[in-house]
């Protein structure tokens, strides 16, 4: 653009800007065109064209009729304005949060156990039997897609939450989402949908919970396990499904997800304490009418201090079992106790549980014998985490044992299954980490029988 084109921009604009103005601003905006034209700066061209274009805007401003004052904005303009969330991926809207958060894995695990036979059978164990066999599948967890709208209304915290679960691999649909694998062609995955659930509460009253969502019991053994991003146990290779076993039945009993209403109160300082009525679980197994609702709590406390941290937690479950048609009647109880402390880079967690008529690997299997005795149960793990920048070594070790009732004879029935997990972890990214795994698993029955299996497993997992 020339020097002139430039000032003829200006010159322009400020008798546009002018036009509509007060007479007296009118006129100093003809005496400017006038004495531009007198420096030689325009021309009598552009003089004349610019000083018609000026009496022609005067003229129409002065027809017009008197602008009105700019309205105050309206309160419902704000809802009209996006804002990116503060965390996830998602937006904010008229006060409504909405946030999309998931993950994705995948592992290549190969996995070498024992040859199947009479001396390998383990009621209720955990090793794989079988010749040597490798997949390409999901980890412990399949993937999954949260989604979760929150406002504030009347000063009450209020959000409703979702959360479906995928998995990469094909099942049988016989059971439901996570039913056994079938690999074959034509056939399809499951989508597990395992939250259902809406929040609401205020600052220094605590938050209620109504409806399909993780447990409290034994919510932080898993949540803390290690192989909750990778495989552990694969719970069956050849044919599998849309999760592994991780450590599930090998160190802690599987939280579950549970329709539920529960209470969750503020923080006092670290400590926290949750309690809620949860659907009652029948018996695998037993018919049963239940007339009361299982009970469950946990209490959890939370400390740091420079580089040191530390999380513990404790809590319960409780329920009581009616059966019909000849099945027992008894009420099963369990609790757990775990600590994970931290210091810079090294983390170390420990971990006990222990119930009775409660079970193993899942709540209320396997709980009583066939005459309705409550069988006693207990496990635990400790691991062991140290990080150097973007890699994690990590390994843990862990068992869970059932007894037998009194007077019971039953030699296959599950003694011990226990596990010890090498774990490497690489952050590639900040969604994608790369996984690597190695997974002893061993059976013991009352009587002679046993079993092992030796995994291998190698992949990623993405969270965003």
């Amino acid at each position: 653009m020339t020097g002139r084109s430039k000032w003829l921009c200006t010159v322009a604009g400020l008798a546009m800007l002018l036009g509509g103005a007060t007479p007296a601003l009118a006129d100093s905006t003809t005496d400017l065109l006038l004495r531009l034209k007198e420096k030689g700066i325009l021309n009598d061209e552009e003089y004349a064209q610019l000083l018609a274009d000026h009496q022609r805007e005067s003229a129409a401003a002065q027809a017009a009729p008197a602008a009105a004052p700019a309205a105050a904005p309206q309160a419902t303009a704000d809802s009209r304005t996006v804002r990116m969330s503060e965390s996830g991926v998602g937006f904010e809207m008229g006060g409504v949060t909405l946030k999309f958060s998931g993950s994705v894995n995948g592992f290549y695990v190969h996995d070498n156990p024992d040859t199947a036979s009479a001396t390998t059978d383990v009621v209720g164990g955990l090793a794989s039997v079988g010749g040597n066999n490798s997949a390409v599948r999901n980890g412990l967890l399949p993937g999954f897609l949260k989604v979760d709208v929150t406002t504030n209304q009347g000063g009450w915290d209020v959000g409703a939450h979702f959360g479906l679960y995928p998995g990469i691999n094909s099942v049988t649909h016989v059971g439901g989402a996570n039913s056994a694998g079938t690999p074959q062609a034509l056939a399809t995955s499951g989508i597990d949908a395992r939250q259902t659930y809406l929040t609401f509460g205020r600052k220094g009253l605590g938050e209620f919970k109504i409806g399909r969502d993780i447990g409290l019991f034994g919510s932080d053994a898993i949540l803390n396990d290690i192989t909750l991003l990778s495989v552990g146990t694969t719970g069956g290779n050849v044919g599998p499904s849309n999760t592994s076993l991780g450590r599930i039945g090998i160190g802690y009993i599987y939280t579950d997800f549970q329709p539920q209403i529960t209470y969750t109160t503020p923080k006092f300082g670290g400590l926290q304490i949750a309690a809620g009525i949860f659907q009652p679980l029948v018996t695998i197994g037993y018919d049963e009418v239940n007339k009361s609702p299982g009970f469950q709590a946990k209490v959890t406390y939370d400390l740091a201090s420079g580089g040191f941290g530390g999380h513990f937690w404790a809590s319960g479950i409780t329920q009581k079992h009616n059966g019909i048609n000849g099945a027992p009647s008894y009420t099963g109880n369990g609790f757990d106790v775990g600590g994970k402390l931290t210091f810079g880079p090294a983390s170390l967690l420990g971990y006990y549980y222990n119930g009775s008529g409660l079970g193993t690997t899942g709540l209320f299997i396997l709980s009583t014998d066939a005459l309705g005795r409550k069988r006693d149960s207990d496990g635990f793990y400790v691991q062991g985490t140290m990080s150097f920048g973007k890699l994690m070594l990590g390994a843990s070790y862990g068992e869970s044992h059932l007894d037998l009732t009194q007077g019971e004879v039953n030699p296959t029935l599950l003694d011990t299954n226990s596990s010890y997990v090498g774990h490497l972890r690489y952050g590639l990214t900040s969604w994608v980490t790369l996984v690597g795994e190695y997974v002893h698993t061993k059976a013991e029955a009352h009587g002679v029988n046993s079993a092992e299996s030796d995994t291998l497993a190698a992949g990623a997992i993405l969270f965003f």
